[in-house]
């Protein structure tokens, strides 16, 4: 049976029990959701804050990469495991990834950044930051808006905090890639 994690205001429609009946669920209340074997996961959509940030990452990485290289989506859906679906904030995808999703396979992105909102917990960031890795994903920049930090994983173990112009690098998915912090939140 589905339950629901974190709600904040009731949902007006029946909760699907299903991976199946989610996918097809569109819920009208203005939150967002993931789904975590049966468990239904919301999250409150982008304030103007949160748009920046992400219009300066996705800004520098059109000017800084070349098209062919792939593509970055936003809030993609991403079966991590059968019973597991994340929405990252943003995926990066090759374009032998974009590929595959036509053709309607599955495929893990190789590089996420997730900007954090004050509602997040440390266990529930852990939580994804681990399943990402577990899942395949190479390299996860977690994004603290407040503090103006970003931590740069590589492997659960290899972490770097940046702040000021320390500069994110998305090696080795990406190395050519790079961002001063202050340009992420300019």
């Amino acid at each position: 049976m589905a339950a629901i994690s974190e709600i904040q205001s009731p949902i007006s429609t029946e909760l699907p029990k299903t991976l199946a009946e989610f996918l097809e669920w569109e819920p009208e209340d203005g939150f967002k959701y993931e789904w975590h074997d049966g468990e239904i996961i919301q999250f409150r959509g982008l304030n103007r804050y949160t748009i920046s940030i992400y219009a300066n990452i996705t800004r520098k990485l059109l000017n800084d990469l070349e098209y062919e290289n792939g593509m970055c989506i936003s809030k993609p859906d991403i079966m991590l495991t059968p019973t597991q679906l994340r929405r990252p904030d943003i995926a990066f995808y090759s374009e032998e990834q974009i590929l595959k999703l036509k053709n309607e396979e599955d495929t893990i992105p190789e590089y996420i950044i997730e900007v954090i909102s004050e509602n997040d917990s440390i266990i529930q960031i852990e939580k994804r930051t681990t399943e990402y890795f577990k899942a395949g994903v190479k390299v996860v920049w977690n994004i603290y808006p407040e503090p103006e930090l970003v931590y740069v994983y590589t492997s659960r173990k290899q972490v770097q905090i940046c702040m000021d112009d320390d500069i994110c690098s998305a090696a080795p998915v990406l190395p050519e890639f790079e961002v001063k912090v202050n340009e992420i939140f300019a």
